[in-house]
């Protein structure tokens, strides 16, 4: 029960039943015998804490509460701004830009009591969100979250200007101004093993290329269906919106609580399945437990963006990096219109433009025979589609998965590849790059030439011939195929059709996947038919 997928089946477990103790606790006392009230403090957005990383080159919201009325002072870095605290209590200032510093400096607020918040620096911050594989750590001090290489990686870990910020795993039936988080941690042998290991090692990428301080606000949860992390009015926006909550409404009449006290033990025995099936090197078909249906459920649609995200808005932020889908690969169909809707809500709430939003296209898991339901491959399609919107990018990891795990270890190159499209479209430190991107397929005799776009400008077979190809005719029955490389281009084949109008490669579950181009990253896996 150590292993974090057990952690969040239990953990879920305590919000449900405190949700119902805190409810027949009955009333607290009443307001005769309470004690007179004492000034109201200022307090700061939990973003606002000792060692947090501040956005550079932007103006910087900073926010907080006070009594209904009382002035407020905020300084940092030689500027004061004042405010008066609304109705509610809440106030907002904004600074001018800052120019980036590893110099450390204080943020002073004043209003009726003080607050400082001490080691501050300025540089770039980057929001870490999605499900488990977003979650992994680079060292969990276990066997399910713990990277390729974790001894070396934690020892050299040695960066007290790349920080996160970890945002606790809460569930809001509304959106919440505040939440709960582990405050800002400083890189270091000590901390960096409960940093998300794709956000770290994107971080460390961009520091040691950039030389400024990097903040990682690392806010995921294992396990989640992207509608979870959509506000109520995105979810709603959908063609798909009303069916979502009638669905979700039919789920929670499923989930009486004696099935919720399962759930622990059910995540328990599948867990259990996946260490079995890896150390035998076989596959586990234990199907995942689907999470309960309730409104203290991280399942619950818009429950993760009222608690994860809200609170997180409008701060100062250089881009949004996401590693979801495999929650939601049983319904590809679905996706590309509630990844595209919610990357503009988002983008809307942060208030900051079409901010860079970057994801990774989900590895290969899974039957690599599968070429029935093909729901992964069709889930990696959706995504690919959101690429239409303005600066997104999507990090290819079709060749770096592991058929047999759901979390692959992998994390370093994963974050490399996530570096190298911010280096391209948000620092101009480089070029961009991108593996080979289908074109289009012609019929040349018997054959289907296919072409790409890419930044390189040849293709490239690693360990033999071209694998995972197939091609149909027009009974859409599909044959694996024989792939011949001229230069930049393709010819794919098969004895068993003899004029084909169709070509796919990596269009499987877990396809193994052989293909680059010469930039050293990954054919996009691909289809030229919509059947």
């Amino acid at each position: 029960m150590s292993t974090p997928l057990i952690s969040i089946a239990v953990g879920l477990l305590g919000v449900l039943a405190a949700g119902f103790l805190g409810a027949c606790a009955g009333p607290g006392p009443s307001p005769a015998a309470a004690a007179p009230a004492a000034p109201a403090e200022v307090t700061l957005a939990p973003v606002f804490s000792d060692h947090a990383v501040l956005q550079r080159g932007k103006p910087l919201p900073i926010w907080g509460t006070a009594g209904p009325g009382d002035a407020v002072a905020v300084t940092f870095r030689g500027q004061t701004v004042r405010t008066v605290a609304g109705k509610d209590g809440r106030w907002q200032v904004r600074l001018k830009p800052l120019a980036a510093s590893s110099d450390p400096a204080d943020i002073i607020v004043d209003g009726r009591t003080s607050v400082t918040v001490r080691d501050v620096v300025v540089g770039d911050v980057w929001l870490c969100s999605g499900q488990s594989n977003m979650e992994f750590t680079v060292d969990d001090g276990g066997d399910t979250y713990r990277v390729d290489h974790a001894n070396e990686e934690v020892a050299a870990a040695d960066f007290p200007m790349i920080r996160q910020l970890k945002v606790e795993r809460t569930v809001a039936t509304a959106p919440a101004q505040t939440v709960k988080t582990g405050g800002w941690q400083p890189a270091s042998p000590a901390t960096v093993g409960q940093f998300t290991a794709v956000g770290y090692f994107f971080a460390r990428d961009l520091h040691l290329a950039l030389g400024v301080p990097i903040g990682i606000i690392d806010s995921p949860w294992g396990g989640t269906p992207i509608e979870s992390w959509m506000s109520d009015a995105a979810r709603s926006s959908t063609s798909i919106g009303a069916e979502l909550d009638a669905r979700w409404k039919e789920q929670v009449k499923e989930w009486p609580p004696e099935r919720v006290a399962q759930y622990p033990a059910q995540m328990a025995a599948w867990q259990k399945a996946q260490d079995d099936a890896k150390k035998n090197h076989t596959k586990s078909t234990l199907p995942w437990p689907q999470m309960p249906a309730s409104n203290d459920s991280p399942a619950l649609p818009g429950g993760l963006f009222n608690a994860m995200i809200a609170p997180l808005q409008p701060g100062a932020i250089r881009g949004i990096l996401w590693y979801q889908g495999e929650a939601n690969a049983g319904r590809p169909g679905e996706y590309a219109e509630l990844f595209a809707t919610m990357i503009r809500s988002w983008r809307d709430g942060f208030g900051q433009g079409d901010l860079p939003f970057y994801f990774v296209q989900l590895a290969n898991f899974g039957d690599e025979n599968e070429r029935v339901s093909r729901d992964w491959a069709r889930l990696r399609e959706a995504q690919a589609k959101v690429l239409d919107l303005p600066d997104t990018g999507m990090a290819v990891t079709i060749d770096i998965g592991d058929a047999h795990n759901i979390h692959p270890r992998n994390k370093q190159e994963v974050g490399r590849r996530l570096a190298l499209i911010a280096k391209a479209k948000v620092y101009g430190l480089a070029p961009e790059v991108s593996g080979p991107v289908f074109a289009s397929a012609t019929l040349e005799g018997k054959a289907l030439r296919v072409h790409f776009t890419s930044s390189g400008t040849e293709l490239v077979a690693r360990g033999g011939p071209v694998r995972s190809l197939e091609v149909a005719g027009e009974d859409k029955v599909f044959y694996p195929a024989d792939g011949a490389i001229e230069t930049d281009s393709l010819l794919a084949s098969s004895p068993d059709v003899k004029q084909p109008v169709a070509v796919r490669y990596a269009w499987t579950n877990a396809p193994d996947a052989n293909l680059y181009g010469d930039t050293g990253l990954p054919a996009v896996p691909f289809r030229s038919d919509n059947w």
